[in-house]
């Protein structure tokens, strides 16, 4: 069982590591910034801003805990020795960094033992971090978040996120089109870690998406859950790439099953 002085000690360093990353992104983005590299498609793309922020990040890391292992999108893989892995984001939401929209943010996980017991999510451009410690609560700053309140599904307001490969955006899109008029509104934003601190602050009811990896979801399903939203993939299996759904309990209990029905789970 992992101690409350080591989940501090975690804490701290998930939030300076993510501060930082977050300055630079912010302070260092050139005016001429351009694609370095592309992942799953030609417009899945990376920037050199991820591959300096990821750098950042894991020096910190390295730095601070040595002997800790270490998963990170642009690369870094590393399995340390001391039961703790870091799991990492660096720019959450790239797309929406290069057009120069500011739904992004860096995301930070610490695992002990495979379970998730540290989470941040800095948000520089809404000048927001979020935190989160398994069993402490949610924070943004030092208010203690909360899901919003029971609401019936056709009351909800609903986050989702699109692939960048053609055929399953396809089949996403059909998806999406069974669920809209079922619920209030569908949103958006292009970073699945925002998506799920906006889950956990009460701007969202609910968010779903097929195929995010685990840098995207490790540190915001924790911090959804420890605002008591509910959070998981296909009936009874933890959030995964299959399939991601973070909720209020009401509209979870209700859009799991649509989800399931609509194949959002598969290709």
């Amino acid at each position: 069982m992992i101690s409350e002085e080591l989940k501090a000690e975690l804490l701290a360093v998930g939030m300076e590591a993510a501060r930082h990353a977050g300055a630079l992104l912010r302070d260092g983005r050139p005016a001429d910034l351009a694609v370095a590299a592309t992942k799953t498609s030609p417009i899945d793309v990376v920037t050199e801003m991820d591959i300096a922020a990821e750098k950042l990040i894991t020096g910190i890391l390295a730095e601070r805990r040595p002997e800790d292992g270490l998963l990170g999108e642009e690369g870094a893989d590393t399995p340390g020795t001391s039961g703790v892995r870091w799991v990492v984001d660096p720019l959450d939401g790239t797309v929406n960094y290069l057009y120069g929209l500011p739904s992004w943010g860096v995301s930070i996980a610490a695992e002990y033992g495979g379970e998730t017991v540290v989470g941040v999510v800095a948000a520089p451009m809404r000048g927001e971090v979020y935190h989160a410690v398994l069993g402490g609560g949610a924070w943004l700053g030092t208010a203690r978040l909360a899901c919003r309140s029971a609401a019936p599904l056709d009351q909800a307001l609903v986050g989702t996120g699109f692939a960048y490969v053609q055929t399953r955006r396809a089949h996403q899109a059909d998806v999406a089109q069974r669920i809209i008029p079922l619920v209030r509104d569908i949103r958006r934003g292009g970073s699945a870690a925002l998506d799920l601190c906006d889950v956990a602050a009460g701007r969202l009811d609910g968010y779903y998406e097929r195929g995010l990896n685990p840098w995207d979801l490790a540190a915001g399903d924790l911090i959804a859950r420890e605002a008591g939203a509910v959070t998981g993939g296909r009936p009874g299996e933890p959030a995964s790439g299959e399939l991601a759904l973070a909720a209020t309990p009401a509209v979870f209990a209700s859009l799991q099953p649509l989800l399931e029905e609509a194949g959002a789970w598969h290709d």
